[in-house]
């Protein structure tokens, strides 16, 4: 699986702007799907994850209700929405793809097998 992140840019604080990450593989019905980040000088962290099917999804605590991960199937792309951003938001975002993963896999790295490159957010004025 190849996943291909983009979207990424300069924003206001307060500001929103939608990432996406495509996949190379369209048969991905077993496989969660996640966002990760890494500022300068920190550690990754994880941001939002999702099932593929849907079903089920989990927020990072400093994200939850400004962030929305989604995914459209027919595109095999899967989107990260990001509304109020704040300049902490600031980082490298990079999306991942691991088989079969459960709710409590979906903000753990080494769950994931396929990762993406970066695309890069700024949050400043």
């Amino acid at each position: 699986v190849q996943l291909q992140a983009c979207g990424g840019g300069l924003v206001q604080p307060g500001g929103s702007l939608r990432l996406s990450c495509a996949a190379s593989d369209s048969t991905l019905d077993d496989y969660g799907i996640g966002w990760f980040r890494q500022a300068p000088g920190k550690e990754r962290e994880f941001v939002a994850g999702a099932r593929w099917s849907g079903s089920t999804t989990r927020y990072a605590d400093p994200v939850r209700g400004r962030f929305a991960i989604s995914i459209d199937k027919a595109k095999s792309t899967v989107y990260l929405q990001m509304n109020t951003l704040k300049p902490e938001d600031t980082a490298i975002y990079t999306c991942a793809a691991g088989p079969r993963l459960i709710w409590s896999q979906l903000g753990v790295p080494s769950s994931y097998h396929y990762w993406g490159q970066g695309t890069e957010l700024t949050v400043s004025s």
